[in-house]
């Protein structure tokens, strides 16, 4: 079978067209200052979110990300380690 340019196979021998959306990748942060009305997490939590999701501001010389509670896929933080998953989810 031809593939097209750009096609490519899967270790499994799947062909995936060059049109095919790759898989978003989610990343983690630490938590370094939460607004007012945030619940769900606190300082120095790690927070797992969409690199799409973000805003960066650059104060005193150092690059923050700003995150919106909602956008927040995951919270790991060790007061979680009695939950069953570790994690709020």
């Amino acid at each position: 079978m031809e593939t097209g340019e750009g096609d490519r196979k899967s270790s499994g021998g799947i062909l995936i067209p060059a049109t095919a959306q790759v898989g978003k990748r989610l990343t983690w942060a630490v938590v370094v200052a939460i607004g007012p009305n945030v619940r769900s997490m606190q300082l120095d939590d790690r927070v797992l979110f969409s690199p799409e999701d973000r805003y960066e501001v650059e104060v005193g010389a150092t690059d923050y990300i700003i995150l919106r509670e909602r956008d927040i896929h995951a919270v790991a933080a060790e007061r979680l380690d009695d939950s069953p998953t570790g994690l709020y989810l």
